[in-house]
C-alpha cells in the first residue's frame, strides 16, 4: 500500500508540475504583452498538414476520373452497325457520344452561371448559384428616401444605368415591342407582366442573400473537421490516420487543457476585476483596470490556441466609438487582447452574464435589454455621456446587432453614428480552415458554442485598426453609417450588403411589401 502511495506522488510531481509551470507562464507572458510563439508555430504546422490533406485528395479524385474516362471508351465502342446505344446520343461535333446523366465525370455537379465568370460570383461560403434582375428584389434602399445617392458615389453611375435599363425592359415586357414609330401598345394587365416576379420570387426561394449569411462558411479545402465533412476522412488510409490522430489530439488533449485554462481565467479575471473595483476613481485605477483586463483576456485567448495578428496600430483608438463587424462574441476577447475598450450590449444570463457582471466592477458599461423602449432611451443618453468624457476608454459597438458568418456585412444600425464625435472603425476576418468563428444563436447555445470552439483546431484572425472618421457636414446618420461599413468590407475582404440582420429573427417590414405591390401597379398602368 505504501508503494503505490509513493508511486502515486512521484507521478503527481512529474505530471502536475510541468503542467501548472505551463500555466504560470502563460499568465507571465499574457501579463506583459509578449508569446513564445508556439501557436504561431502550430498555425504553421496545421497549414502544411492541411496543404498535404488537399494534395491527397486531389491525386485520388483524379484517379477517379482517370478510371472513369477509361471506362467510357468501352461503354462507347459496344453499341455498332444499325443498332445505337439508346445511353448514346449525337452531340453534333460527330462523336456520337454525350453523358446524359447531367454530371461531370469527376462526380462535380455543374452550376449554370447564366455566362457569368464564376470570379465574380459573392462567396457567402460558396458561389451564388443564380443571377437576378436586380430591380425586382426587395431591398431595404428603395424603401429608404432619406439614404443619400451621394453615399454611394460607385454605385450611383452604374446602379442608374441598370435600373434604367431594367425598367425600360419592363415596360417593353408590358407594353409590347415596340412599332416603327416608337410607340407601345396600349396599357394593360397582361399575364406576362407577372412572369418577372414569379421568376424572382423563384430565385429568392431557391436562394437569397439574407439567410446565406447565417450558416456556417463553407470551405475551399477540408480541414479535417468533420463538422465541414465533404466524406473526405475515409478517401485514402493517410488521410484516414491523420483524421484520426487530430480526433485524438482534439478531444483528448486540447479540449481538456482548454477547458481547465477557461476556468482558471474565468475565475482569474473575476478577482481581478473585484480587487480593481475597490480601488478610488482616478489615473491609477483607470490605468489598473487597462492593465488588468488586457493581461486577463490575454489568458482566456490560450484557451482557444487563438493567433490574432493586429495591423495599423497606430490607428488603434484611444476615446470615443469603435465599431466593428460582428460574427461572434468572441470579437470582444480578439480586441480586447490589445486595447481597453468599455462595452455596450444586450444583457445575457449564463456564461455571458458572469463576465458581463464582473466586467461591470472595475470599468463603465453599458448593458440593456433589446426589447425595452426606456432601456435604448437610457442607453442613447449614457452613450453620449461616455463619449463626451475624454478620460473614458473607447466604447466598443457592433452596430449590426447580430452575428454575421464572416463573410459579409450587413446594415449597421444608425443609433451610434447619430452620438457624434469620432468613429473609429474596425475590421475583423477569421480564418475558416482552423475554424468556424460564427455563432448562429438560433442553433447552439453558449456553451455548445464554447465546445465547438474548443475542439477546433485554433482561432486564427486579423483585426485591421482603419483611420478615424467624422461625420460630413449635411451627411444624414445613415450615410454616415453605410460609408463605414463600406470601409470595413473593402478592408476584410467582405460582402457589403444593405440587408438588416435582424432579418433571421423577424419578418420584412409591412412597407417594404407595400412598396413593390406600388412599384408593380404603376407598371400595370404603363406609369
Amino acid at each position: 500500500m505504501g508503494g503505490l502511495q509513493a508511486a502515486w506522488s512521484i507521478m503527481s510531481m512529474v505530471t502536475l508540475t510541468p503542467f501548472f509551470a505551463f500555466l504560470f507562464s502563460i499568465v507571465f507572458m499574457a501579463s506583459i504583452g509578449k508569446s513564445f510563439g508556439v501557436r504561431r508555430l502550430y498555425v504553421n504546422l496545421l497549414v502544411k498538414i492541411f496543404e498535404f490533406g488537399r494534395q491527397n485528395i486531389e491525386s485520388v479524385r483524379k484517379q477517379q476520373f482517370a478510371n472513369i474516362t477509361q471506362s467510357d471508351p468501352e461503354d462507347e465502342d459496344a453499341p455498332s452497325g444499325d443498332n445505337p446505344s439508346p445511353d448514346a446520343a449525337d452531340t453534333g461535333d460527330g462523336t456520337g457520344s454525350a453523358k446524359t446523366n447531367g454530371t461531370l465525370p469527376n462526380g462535380g455537379s455543374h452550376r449554370y452561371m447564366n455566362g457569368r465568370d464564376t470570379a465574380s460570383h459573392i462567396a457567402n461560403g460558396g458561389n451564388t448559384v443564380i443571377s437576378r434582375a436586380e430591380s425586382l428584389i426587395l431591398s431595404p434602399e428603395m424603401i429608404d428616401d432619406t439614404r443619400s445617392k451621394s453615399a454611394e458615389p460607385q454605385e450611383e453611375g452604374a446602379g442608374g444605368t441598370r435600373d434604367q435599363g431594367e425598367e425600360g425592359d419592363e415596360e417593353t415586357k408590358s407594353d409590347g415591342s415596340e412599332g416603327g414609330g416608337g410607340e407601345h401598345e396600349a396599357a394593360g394587365f397582361k399575364l406576362s407582366n407577372c412572369l418577372d416576379y414569379v421568376k424572382s420570387g423563384m430565385e429568392a426561394i431557391i436562394e437569397d442573400q439574407v439567410t446565406s449569411r447565417f450558416l456556417a462558411e463553407e470551405l475551399k479545402n477540408w480541414n479535417l473537421l468533420t463538422r465541414t465533412n465533404r466524406q473526405y476522412e475515409f478517401i485514402s488510409w493517410r488521410l484516414t490516420v491523420i483524421w484520426m490522430i487530430g480526433f485524438l489530439i482534439r478531444y483528448f488533449i486540447l479540449m481538456p487543457m482548454r477547458v481547465l485554462i477557461c476556468f482558471i481565467g474565468v475565475i482569474w479575471l473575476t478577482l481581478c476585476t473585484a480587487v480593481v473595483g475597490c480601488v478610488p476613481e482616478g489615473s491609477i485605477k483607470r490605468a489598473l483596470v487597462k492593465n488588468v483586463l488586457i493581461q486577463c483576456f490575454g489568458f482566456l485567448s490560450s484557451a482557444l490556441s487563438s493567433v490574432v495578428n493586429y495591423h495599423n496600430i497606430q490607428n488603434r483608438p484611444l476615446n470615443g466609438i469603435c465599431v466593428a463587424n460582428h460574427t461572434s462574441p468572441i470579437d470582444v476577447l480578439m480586441l480586447m487582447c490589445d486595447n481597453c475598450y468599455s462595452l455596450i450590449g444586450q444583457r445575457h444570463g449564463g456564461f455571458l452574464g458572469v463576465l458581463q457582471r464582473a466586467l461591470a466592477r472595475a470599468s463603465p458599461h453599458i448593458w440593456f435589454e433589446r426589447a425595452e423602449a426606456k432601456d435604448r432611451i437610457l442607453v442613447a443618453k449614457r452613450l453620449k455621456e461616455h463619449v463626451t468624457d475624454p478620460k473614458n476608454p473607447p466604447i466598443l459597438i457592433f452596430p449590426e446587432g447580430t452575428c454575421i458568418n464572416n463573410t459579409s456585412v450587413m446594415q449597421f444600425k444608425k443609433g451610434s453614428f447619430e452620438v457624434g464625435g469620432v468613429i473609429y472603425p474596425v475590421a475583423i476576418k477569421y480564418d475558416p480552415r482552423f475554424g468556424d468563428a460564427f455563432w448562429n444563436s438560433s442553433r447552439y447555445s453558449m456553451m455548445q458554442y464554447l465546445f465547438l470552439m474548443m475542439t477546433s483546431w485554433a482561432i486564427v484572425c486579423d483585426v485591421w485598426y482603419l483611420p478615424p472618421m467624422e461625420r460630413q457636414e449635411g451627411e444624414s446618420a445613415i450615410d454616415f453609417a453605410n460609408r463605414v461599413k463600406r470601409v470595413i468590407a473593402d478592408q476584410g475582404g467582405l460582402v457589403d450588403l444593405v440587408w438588416d440582420g435582424q432579418l433571421k429573427r423577424s419578418k420584412p417590414k409591412k412597407e417594404w411589401k407595400e412598396k413593390q405591390q406600388e412599384k408593380f401597379s404603376k407598371l400595370l398602368k404603363g406609369e
